[in-house]
């Protein structure tokens, strides 16, 4: 057989009707199959074993069978045929209008099983796009959805900048809490900020890079110990490092069994804040984002203040 055709390359209708023919066992049950006619399918499967150089089929016997070539060929194949019709779904998302990924930055204040769950059932049904997904803290989310890094936040923002549309979520509480024996004084509902101050605090590291950073219950003249992550100042505190405020639902377990013990008081303050999904109201974008976006008011976040006020 000659190789001067190979250089053009067998094209997906050939290799479909090879794989066809493999797969039911003959031309005529490849060409129903196919919705081809029997001549079609024979001469896609001739101009391929010419263009290889090698045949395919052992036609000696009543049924064709793969040749030991034949079945190695095949094998290499199916896998092609797979991916060429992933990337013809694809090419028919995106021609739809569809996005090929979605950034959504989820901050430091946000409950994550509750917040990669919502994501889970949505993306769960988007299969061709990406899901791009970054952690940051205090102002970093709103600066990446300003910047146009993220087409999505899950933090509280300011809702009196008009530039931001958003879904209310969920409160979420924060209290200064300490480890057993971690105070030299008793703890009672009067410790002031200026009894704190000896003792070293653990604070977030705030991951803006341009926005006005933020400072939340900062002690002044106190040591600090500066973290990436709730997870992270959580585990410090525990371990009597240092003392600071914590998001409730994160502790609730620790406060419930003693490992922790909540300082608040008329001076020493928790706080609330207002958890929200947001985005930039002028932004154009595409129907997956819209759809997140209903789907998020659709389905919202539960109550997740599991601890009660003493």
């Amino acid at each position: 057989m000659s190789r001067s055709a190979f250089h053009g390359g067998p094209t997906l209708h050939q290799l479909r009707c090879f794989a066809a023919v493999a797969e039911h066992g003959g031309f005529q049950a490849a060409a129903e199959f196919l919705n081809r006619t029997h001549p079609t399918v024979f001469t896609a499967v001739r101009a391929l074993e010419e263009q290889l150089g090698f045949p395919l089929f052992d036609r000696s016997g009543y049924r064709v069978s793969l040749t030991d070539r034949g079945r190695a060929f095949h094998e290499r194949v199916r896998g092609f045929l797979a991916d060429a019709g992933r990337l013809q779904h694809y090419a028919a998302h995106l021609a739809a209008g569809a996005e090929a990924s979605i950034a959504v930055v989820i901050g430091d204040a946000c409950p994550l099983a509750q917040t990669l769950g919502i994501l889970n059932r949505f993306f769960a049904d988007c299969p061709d796009t990406r899901l791009d997904l970054h952690f940051e803290t205090l102002s970093g989310p709103a600066e990446r959805l300003l910047d146009g890094e993220a087409d999505l936040i899950f933090h509280p923002i300011d809702k009196s900048d008009l530039r931001f549309e958003f879904i209310d979520l969920c409160p979420v509480r924060f209290i200064p809490v300490v480890a057993p024996g971690f105070l030299d004084f008793a703890i009672g509902d009067r410790i002031t900020p200026e009894a704190m101050a000896p003792y070293a605090q653990c604070i977030i590291r705030d991951t803006a890079r341009r926005l006005s950073r933020q400072s939340h219950y900062i002690v002044e003249g106190a040591r600090q110990w500066t973290v990436g992550d709730q997870l992270t100042k959580k585990e410090i505190i525990l371990q009597g490092m240092a003392w600071g405020h914590l998001p409730s639902f994160l502790i609730a377990d620790e406060l419930r069994d003693g490992r922790l013990i909540s300082i608040e008081g008329r001076h020493l303050r928790g706080g609330s804040v207002a958890l929200t999904a947001a985005r930039l109201r002028q932004r154009a974008r595409g129907p997956v984002a819209a759809r997140l976006w209903q789907h998020i008011e659709d389905h919202g976040f539960q109550e997740i203040d599991p601890v009660r006020r003493t």
